[in-house]
Order: C-alpha cells, then structure tokens, then sequence
C-alpha cells in the first residue's frame, strides 16, 4: 500500500450555512474544513481532507481548491447545517442554530495510506469527532484542534457553548489550538485575551492561537504576536477563524510565527470581502499584505 504524504491533513464536516443579516438570507457551503483548506491549500503545503456529507463525491470535490484524489469523502446520512443570524454590525453577535449533523469521525474510518505533519481537527459541534483521536494522532505527528469543535453544543437545534470537561486530560497533547474571545474565556474565565491565552498554554498546547473582530493574537508559551484584520467590508465574515488558522499552520510549518500570523491575518480579511472560502492566490494575499500591511511588516 502506497503512503500518500501530507503537510496537513484536516478532518471535519462540510457543513450547508443559511448565513441571515438585516433580514437577507443566502445558503452557502461551509464548515471549518472547507474554510480552512482552502486557505491552507494557498501556501506551500501539501493539504488532504476527510469530510463527510449525503452530498455526492463530484459535489464534494467541486467545494474544494486541491486535487480530487486528495479529497477522502465519506457518505452520512445527512450533511451538517447550520443556521446563522448575525445581529450586529460587526457580526460577532450571532444566534447559531443546528439545522442537521452529519455522522461523526471515528478512528476505523481515517483511510491507513495516509500520513501527515500536522493533523487538523476542524469540528464544528461537540461530538463530530472522538476524543481519543488527539491522543492517536500525537503519537504519530503534531496536532491542530479547533475548539468549536469542543465547546459548541445544540440541544433541539439550539447551539449553545459549554466548557470542555476533558481540557485537562486532551490540551497537553494538542501542539495548535485555536480559539476565538468567547470560547478562550469559556474555558478559562478570562476576559483578557492575553492571559487567557497564557493559561492555555500552561495546560498542554504549544501556540494557541485567539481571534477577535479587529485582531488574531498567537502565544507560543514565551511571546505574543499580533496581527490586524482590515477588510475593507464584512460580507465574507463567516469563516474568519476557520480560515485564519487554516492559513497560519500552513504558513507556520515553513515560517516563523510574526510571518506567518501576517500572512493569516491578510488572508483572512481578503477572504471576509467575499462570501465563502478564500478563492483567490497567493500572489493576491501578497499584494493584499503589501498595500494594507506594510506598516507592519
């Protein structure tokens, strides 16, 4: 059996979003791993993903912007959807509601040819994947997890966010964890975003990365780095940390973390002007850093 190699190979459900502001509804295809790969796949880094969905594997493929026979789809009997209503401005108050889940990842199902760097596990819901597969991947290469995946609940279609009771057990063997403001101070009961990410770390992971609605913060145990989001509109907000994480350990595994946290952050507010992953090219996100960034760099 031949191995097929990755830098990130990223597992979690594409999920159809009915995204609702100022009373206007579009239905688009999601989800962290679509958000995420997309982005990751603008870099140097060779991506694969595991999804499932009831969607047929041309549709699948067709989301994506890597190769066919790196995209493993497995069918479910529903695929993920989920509604959201932004409420302001800004679109950071949002009421979330589980439409449908799709099946959940377990261990027997990630394909035996498969090997990777980093793997990536972009839940959306608590329950899409099971735990013990942070413990089974670490024992091969690092881990990503993304904390939607372990906070977020839905109870008759209602998400709501609950702290993790497995933190201490699972965080010391996950290497990137990525959180936004409210999920960090879930899990730590701190509002600043500094020491919440300080504690964190003081648990397991080795960068953890926070995102706001005006910046992503990473701490690596020892420093801070920041970088600004400055879209220059917001019709693309859905997706922010999924695409900026996605983007950053992409860039992270050739690049030092200022470098590549400013080359997330450019990314992802090139991607929060347009609905939808990120569709555009490297050379855009540079071109984008050195018009919206060079007072940074």
């Amino acid at each position: 059996m031949d191995v097929k190699k990755y830098d990130i190979f990223i597992i979690g459900h594409v999920s159809l979003d009915e995204n609702v502001y100022h009373d206007q509804a579009e239905r688009i295809y999601g989800g962290a791993v679509l958000y995420a790969a997309c982005a990751a796949a603008t870099g140097q880094s060779k991506i694969g993903i595991l999804t499932k969905s009831s969607e047929d594997d041309e549709k699948i493929a067709s989301l994506f912007n890597i190769p066919k026979e790196d995209i493993y789809h497995i069918k479910s009997g529903k695929t993920t959807s989920i509604r959201n209503e932004y409420l302001t401005e800004d679109r950071e108050n949002r009421v979330s509601t589980v439409l449908s889940v799709a099946d959940p990842f377990r261990m027997e199902e990630i394909p035996p040819n498969v090997d990777a760097n980093i793997y990536y596990l972009a839940g959306l819901i608590q329950g899409d994947f099971e735990y013990d597969l942070i413990k089974s991947f670490s024992k091969k290469e690092e881990v990503a997890v993304d904390a939607q995946g372990l906070l977020r609940k839905s109870k008759n279609g209602h998400m709501f966010y609950e702290d993790w009771d497995k933190k201490y057990e699972y965080l010391p063997y996950i290497n990137f964890l990525k959180t936004d403001a409210n999920e960090s101070r879930i899990m730590t009961g701190i509002e600043n975003r500094e020491k919440a990410a300080e504690l964190l770390c003081t648990w397991g992971p080795k960068e953890v990365m926070i995102t706001y609605n005006t910046e992503v913060l990473v701490y690596d145990g020892h420093q801070y780095y920041k970088a600004p989001f400055k879209p220059r509109n917001l019709s693309g907000r859905t997706g922010r940390g999924d695409t900026c994480f996605g983007a950053y350990i992409s860039e992270r595994i050739h690049r030092e973390p200022d470098e590549a946290l400013y080359y997330a952050a450019a990314l992802t507010s090139l991607k929060m002007e347009t609905p939808g992953p990120f569709r555009g090219t490297r050379e855009d996100v540079l071109n984008y850093m050195s018009s919206y960034y060079k007072n940074y760099l």
